[in-house]
């Protein structure tokens, strides 16, 4: 212990990681090491890029540590050397063995963006939006050798707002992450807070995305649609297909009381509220698109370069 402050091993590498790494080095928390995911090719240069983590960890002149395996004998002997009083890890990429999980005195903590126990896994955020919750949170959690499976020690709970998009829910679960991690190791500290057993009779599950899985399904309702374009807007990303060419959508908007007389996947026309699309119940109006091979635009914008034809369909 550092001035009555732990000295912690932060885990973490993309961008929902770094406003709890700032926060501690903020608030003067002892950080011995920074723990990220190698650098990777990226781009059609494949030029290597660093991690989020990794760029805020050298800003702040801390120790970074990029291992491809944490399991590595070179990487254990390392750790051990450190020799921290806790472990903290947001969203760091690579599953820790029990002998890391059960060495710090004061424990390896988690930030988990959902209420949980529903949606463990890889993409909580995702899932909330795709199966239109309302609500969605944080989850502090002592952590385990299962998958998000570990005692609860602090969660808050925030609304979903109406059309909200994964970017902006990142964003905000990311500071509220960073909050509710310091308020929670405070409360270790002052033997405060305690641990809570996961329920895991009411566990969901939120399975990583993949690049085929953005595809959209037209027949499926009109709000269902929305729902999925928003949890898919930016990672992995929702899209569909137009004269052969892939359609990113990032926002649309539902009119799900509307009967319906086109086939799913059929452009009916095209008007302020954006691109109207029919769907298996209802229509779906598309806001913010990106045809293959040209930038992101506004439906408006769009609209002025692309002249649709009534009857074509999507797919």
């Amino acid at each position: 212990m550092s001035n009555n402050k732990p000295r912690i091993l932060f885990m973490g590498t993309p961008e929902f990681s770094v406003p709890s790494l700032e926060l501690l080095v903020e608030k003067t928390y002892p950080v011995i090491g920074v723990v990220t995911q190698p650098d990777r090719p990226k781009g059609r240069g494949r030029r290597l890029i660093s991690s989020p983590v990794k760029e805020a960890a050298e800003r702040h002149g801390l120790a970074v540590l990029q291992p491809e395996r944490v399991r590595a004998p070179e990487f254990l002997e390392i750790f051990r050397g450190l020799a921290p009083d806790m472990i903290v890890l947001v969203a760091f990429g690579q599953i820790l063995p029990k002998d890391i999980i059960d060495s710090p005195p004061l424990g390896c903590v988690n930030v988990h963006p959902s209420l949980l126990p529903r949606y463990r896994g890889a993409a909580p955020m995702n899932w909330a939006l795709i199966r239109g919750e309302v609500k969605t949170g944080v989850t502090i959690m002592w952590m385990d050798e299962g998958v998000d499976s570990g005692d609860i020690l602090l969660q808050e709970e925030t609304p979903i707002e109406p059309g909200e998009t994964y970017d902006h829910l990142h964003d905000r679960l990311a500071v509220l992450g960073a909050q509710c991690l310091l308020r929670t190791i405070e409360g270790l500290a002052a033997g405060t807070v305690r641990r809570i057993p996961q329920d895991h009779s009411l566990a969901t599950l939120a399975p990583r995305l993949k690049k085929e899985d953005g595809l959209i399904r037209w027949e499926a309702p009109a709000r269902d649609i929305v729902h999925f374009v928003a949890g898919l807007s930016s990672v992995p990303g929702a899209y569909t297909h137009l004269d052969g060419k892939v359609l990113k959508v990032f926002a649309a908007e539902a009119q799900d009381a509307a009967p319906v007389c086109e086939e799913p996947g059929t452009i009916v026309g095209a008007g302020p509220k954006g691109l109207q699309i029919a769907a298996g119940g209802g229509y779906v109006y598309l806001k913010d698109v990106q045809l293959e091979s040209k930038k992101r635009m506004p439906i408006t914008e769009f609209l002025r370069g692309f002249r649709f034809v009534p009857g074509k369909k999507l797919g």
